[in-house]
């Protein structure tokens, strides 16, 4: 038996292959990351006699770096393994103190191979990998979009401080409709009440009028935001509302194809209290094949919600915090649907009260009632059912 470990880079990887027995067969090679670099490795292959069924290809999940790679040798046949790259740092601990480069890297990952001592990342089926890349994109999105209410609001606070009182929601429909008219006091004084009353019926259907336009024209005739460069205020915001209805948009959009995509796993996700569609796709295409977890501890440490503990000595720390080491897009999605989860739910809402009765942060809750999300997100995916809060006595 053979073992191929590939050090992943950007331009160029690198190979190192050994035998049964962890003796280095050739010199590591370095390759392009290009189709005319793998068949350079596929060459090296030949030469030392290395059959497709005889060789285990490891790499480290670098970036997105390694996907092609990954791809190329899987479609010949070959056995390829994806480690994440802390356990390689742990093993190079103990085999090579204090080295790191290219060439050394490949053999560790190789010997790494040989020993066995990993859990692989599978690349999942097409449509877990569609999912994942379009509930990433979506979170980039609602950043971006996070991002432009804070600068809006920065603004507001410069030019029309008491703006924020005049809406429940600053970026609500009605609110964006006037913001994106008249983005500062003066703009708001030069229309007409008339015209002002309509455009606020028309954009809260109904809901605002006459009223709601004469506080309007008061609050922006009081306004104290500054009094200089209102040109340079009023066209920014304009862009970051346009900007935020676009985001908007493309959101919604996205939303509709995630949730055309996780009907087609068949899967019992969004059946757990607190995940809908959306951070259903992302829980299940950051998981992956459950099946690489063979105990529930092992994905709340996946997911970074493990408790990491200070100890040194007989010192012992008392202040406990989240190990944040795993995915964090999960740790985001499962942390989101505890939140709800902590109040819709009958037993982790019942949880999460004794916690807080205990005198426990509602953060601590919250934390603590995403492992228990956690472990049932497990046991659902394992057993493939559908949630019961209260399951037949023996399960």
């Amino acid at each position: 038996m053979f073992y191929c470990g590939i050090d992943i880079a950007k331009y160029k990887h690198e190979a190192s292959v050994i035998d049964q027995s962890g003796k280095l067969l050739l010199d590591s090679i370095s390759f392009s990351n290009t189709k005319d670099g793998c068949e350079k490795l596929l060459a090296l292959f030949e030469r030392l006699n290395v059959v497709c069924d005889d060789v285990v290809i490891g790499m480290e999940a670098t970036g997105h770096y390694w996907l092609s790679v990954h791809a190329f040798f899987l479609e010949l046949g070959y056995d390829v393994k994806v480690i994440n790259p802390i356990q390689s740092e742990a093993f190079r601990k103990m085999y090579i103190r204090q080295t790191k480069n290219d060439s050394k890297d490949s053999f560790i990952i190789a010997q790494i191979m040989r020993f066995g001592q990993f859990s692989a990342t599978n690349l999942s089926e097409e449509t877990i990998v569609a999912l994942r890349q379009l509930s990433r994109y979506r979170l980039a999105l609602v950043d971006s979009c996070g991002d432009c209410k804070r600068r809006v609001i920065a603004l507001l606070d410069q030019v029309f401080p008491e703006y924020d009182s005049l809406f429940s929601d600053t970026f609500g429909v009605t609110s964006k409709e006037i913001l994106l008219k008249y983005p500062t006091p003066e703009d708001m004084l030069t229309v007409s009440p008339r015209k002002l009353a309509s455009l606020l019926t028309r954009a809260s259907k109904g809901r605002f009028g006459k009223e709601k336009a004469k506080q309007l024209k008061a609050v922006a005739a009081g306004s104290f935001g500054i009094g200089f460069a209102k040109d340079a205020f009023a066209f920014q915001i304009r862009q970051l509302i346009e900007q935020m209805l676009f985001l908007e948009k493309q959101i919604s959009e996205l939303e509709n194809e995630i949730s055309l995509l996780l009907k087609q796993t068949d899967s019992y996700i969004t059946t757990i209290p607190g995940i809908g569609d959306t951070l259903g796709a992302i829980i299940l295409s950051e998981i992956g094949d459950i099946n690489r977890f063979d105990a529930s501890n092992k994905l709340v440490a996946f997911a970074g919600l493990d408790v990491r503990v200070t100890q040194s000595g007989e010192f012992t720390g008392t202040k406990q915090k989240l190990s944040k080491r795993g995915s964090p897009y999960l740790r985001r999605a499962i942390w989101l649907a505890a939140g709800r989860a902590a109040f819709c739910d009958p037993i982790l809402s019942s949880y999460y009260q004794g916690l807080r009765a205990r005198g426990k942060h509602h953060l601590t809750a919250v934390g603590a009632v995403a492992r228990k999300l956690c472990n049932i997100i497990f046991t659902i995916l394992k057993e493939n059912r559908p949630y019961n809060p209260l399951p037949p006595k023996g399960r």
